[in-house]
């Protein structure tokens, strides 16, 4: 099934990185406005990788009321909590430490602990929270998102638990954490986040209906995918 034909998966295309920056900007404030407004609170998953970067240290100057913002993240490295390559350290540096958010509101995996008993206690963590009100995804290169790889277990089956411990993961380091598939997609919002020429291959076969791990998070409101625009001119093959 392509998620295409039923309007579940909406592509916007972007001038350039700069652009999606902005975009995703906008959209995490108006999401984070909307949550608190209704809700009181706003409940947010981050990505990890380079794209989100830049959107992170934009949010360091934004306008919104921090004390409502809970943190969690979509997946985690099994190293130190200092290491320069854990989402939780990048997201620190470039905004989390800059911003008045409650300690206690941002809620890091613990994978320093290894994959088992990391992806065991942030279950705990989740089982208090309902649907997110907005989750941040990436794209890989081989179609992965979050710590979710082809000819891995993705967790998309209804009952799958809420995290997964991921041990041969074809990127460094092996051992990983991950939100399940059906864990992502409890959301109000997913907004995926596409930039970099070497994305052109994973996004052209996720729409031509492959089953590539980002397909397989699929919240009932769909989900909104961010592109560079040169990404979703056709592929051509060398000759």
């Amino acid at each position: 099934m392509n998620c295409a034909e039923f309007e579940l998966c909406r592509w916007h295309a972007v001038a350039d990185e700069s652009a999606l920056q902005q975009s995703a900007l906008e959209t995490i404030l108006a999401s984070a406005a909307r949550a608190i407004h209704e809700r009181g609170q706003f409940q947010i998953v981050l990505a990890g990788g380079n794209t989100p970067r830049g959107i992170y240290r934009r949010l360091r100057t934004a306008e919104t009321d921090w004390s409502a913002w809970h943190i969690y993240f979509g997946d985690e490295r099994c190293l130190p909590p200092a290491d320069p390559a854990r989402n939780s350290r990048m997201a620190s540096e470039v905004w989390l430490d800059h911003v008045p958010i409650p300690p206690l509101q941002s809620h890091v995996i613990p994978a320093e602990l290894g994959a088992v008993q990391a992806a065991c206690m942030y279950a705990g963590t989740l089982q208090t929270v309902g649907d997110f009100d907005l989750v941040l995804l990436g794209l890989g290169e081989d179609g992965h998102t979050a710590s979710l790889f082809p000819d891995h277990e993705w967790g998309a089956a209804p009952g799958s638990p809420d995290t997964l411990a991921v041990f041969d993961a074809p990127k460094p380091p092996p051992q990983r954490v991950s939100l399940s598939a059906a864990r992502l997609s409890r959301a109000r919002q997913v907004i995926f986040l596409v930039s970099g020429d070497s994305k052109h291959r994973a996004v052209a076969e996720w729409r031509a209906g492959k089953d590539i791990p980002a397909r397989a998070i699929m919240p009932a409101a769909g989900v909104d995918v961010l592109v560079e625009s040169t990404l979703l001119v056709p592929l051509v093959e060398p000759i």
